[in-house]
């Protein structure tokens, strides 16, 4: 398994990222989705990486700057292959690293409450994300849940 910064560029992800906002449009109400698509995960605020098992994709996920002491999670996704391997475990700690080398205080998300949702959201509690109030451009919203993770300081 290996985590590397992605351009966004290749089919592989386009039809990969195309498989997660299918599962938002079906899950999610349209009002409650708030899954980017490929043209939105291009802005410059934003960190994109796949993960691969050799040449295959096997999960991603992004991290978006929303000021310079907090970072979102965005589009974390594993192929259904992978589910529970460890992938996003993976990702997520690697994405953390990198909020704590950015010298975020805070890296927050927004995920679904419905059961779909629940691996994510254990998965992220086991992270030590804890609930939160909406932030950023967030409203509440009975089909989300708002998760934050306080971080240290990197020292070195």
């Amino acid at each position: 398994m290996h985590v590397r910064l992605d351009d966004l560029s290749g089919p592989e992800i386009a039809e990969f990222l195309e498989g997660h906002l299918a599962d938002m449009r079906r899950i999610s109400p349209p009002e409650s989705k708030h899954a980017l698509d490929l043209d939105a995960l291009r802005q410059p605020e934003i960190t994109f990486w796949t993960v691969w098992d050799q040449a295959s994709l096997i999960g991603c996920g992004a991290l978006k700057q929303l000021d310079p002491h907090h970072g979102e999670i965005k589009s974390m996704r594993t192929a259904t292959s992978h589910r529970g391997k460890g992938v996003a475990s993976s990702l997520l700690v690697h994405m953390l690293a990198v909020a704590r080398e950015r010298g975020y205080a805070r890296v927050s998300l927004e995920t679904g409450s419905m059961p779909f949702f629940e691996p994510a959201r254990n998965l992220y509690a086991r992270h030590g994300f804890r609930p939160c109030e909406p932030f950023s451009q967030y409203q509440p919203d009975p089909n989300s849940v708002f998760l934050s993770l306080w971080l240290e300081a990197k020292t070195s």
